[in-house]
């Protein structure tokens, strides 16, 4: 029986059991370390499907996520900050984790193999042609996702598979493969270790592109997030401020005005009439603040 990339043992954790406890941590750290750098190669990909989320976004649809243990915990930790860092409505994204919430008190591993569940899960989500799922799995060979993508294709979904190994059945259905060749983990199998590591780092790649490519990110600035505590509303003031170049006590001011609506503060410190006026100018140019804020001054220059 051939091992995969994800089941072998990395050849330096031979006696890593005897080494002092500063070696070991070394070890671990540096593949750590070779795992992270796995994810440049597979750059080209992760673009791909973050414009394929963002056009499914844009167009109406919803993105799904849908994986099992640590992979779903990868998944799960980039689905559930969207909304908040992004502006994205909840519900439009949506989490398939293989045991669902009891998996969340004890990640067990028979999860993975629930075919009845993983199809059940796309029916009950009620995800239909328009929308894009995201699969992920360390071997890409675990029955849930796979289930995941069967169900999801015979609905019209477009698929977006992630691995950490090459030519696995997961690719066979992808309309975009991203495979993250990761080294062998220092213990064998913890794919919790490196593969989860640049799991995590791939979809946090991929939906920050994602979130730019729809106009929620300006200069560096989240200039679509929920402000629904006090430290997110003094960050909105700060971003006011810094993009339009007002007192943050005039920026608090224009976000009270735009009824919490970053980008409306920015349109309102630019010379917006009002909320209404801005809100328009932001719908007539998708939402970006960029060309809205090009539309505002033009107008304004021709009075």
């Amino acid at each position: 029986m051939v091992l995969t990339r994800t089941e072998q043992r990395n050849d330096k954790a031979l006696g890593l059991d005897e080494k002092s406890p500063e070696d070991v941590l070394r070890l671990l750290h540096e593949a750590q370390l070779e795992a992270a750098a796995s994810v440049v190669h597979a750059t080209d990909s992760i673009a791909r499907a973050s414009l394929l989320a963002a056009e499914t976004l844009a167009a109406g649809g919803r993105l799904a996520y849908a994986a099992a243990g640590s992979s779903g915990l990868m998944a799960m930790a980039d689905a559930l900050e969207l909304p908040g860092t992004y502006g994205i409505a909840p519900d439009r994204i949506v989490i398939l984790l293989a045991g669902g919430i009891a998996s969340l008190n004890r990640l067990a591993g028979a999860y993975e193999d629930d075919t009845n569940q993983a199809a059940n899960d796309i029916a009950t989500a009620g995800l239909v042609k328009g929308d894009c799922l995201i699969a992920i799995s360390a071997s890409g060979t675990t029955p849930y996702a796979l289930t995941a993508i069967d169900e999801a294709k015979k609905r019209g979904l477009k698929i977006i598979s992630i691995a950490n190994n090459p030519g696995v059945p997961m690719f066979e259905k992808a309309d975009v493969a991203i495979t993250l060749e990761t080294p062998a983990e220092m213990v064998a199998g913890s794919t919790r270790m490196g593969a989860g590591t640049a799991q995590k780092i791939a979809l946090n790649l991929l939906s920050t592109l994602m979130a730019i490519q729809l106009g929620h990110v300006h200069d560096g600035y989240m200039v679509n997030l929920v402000a629904d505590n006090i430290k997110l509303r003094e960050r909105a003031a700060r971003i006011v401020s810094a993009i339009s170049a007002c007192d943050i006590r005039d920026a608090a001011n224009l976000l009270e005005a735009s009824g919490g609506s970053v980008k409306s503060a920015i349109l309102l410190a630019a010379g917006a009439t009002n909320a209404e006026n801005a809100s328009k100018i932001l719908e007539s140019n998708q939402q970006r603040l960029r060309p809205a804020l090009s539309e505002l001054k033009e107008s304004l220059g021709s009075r």
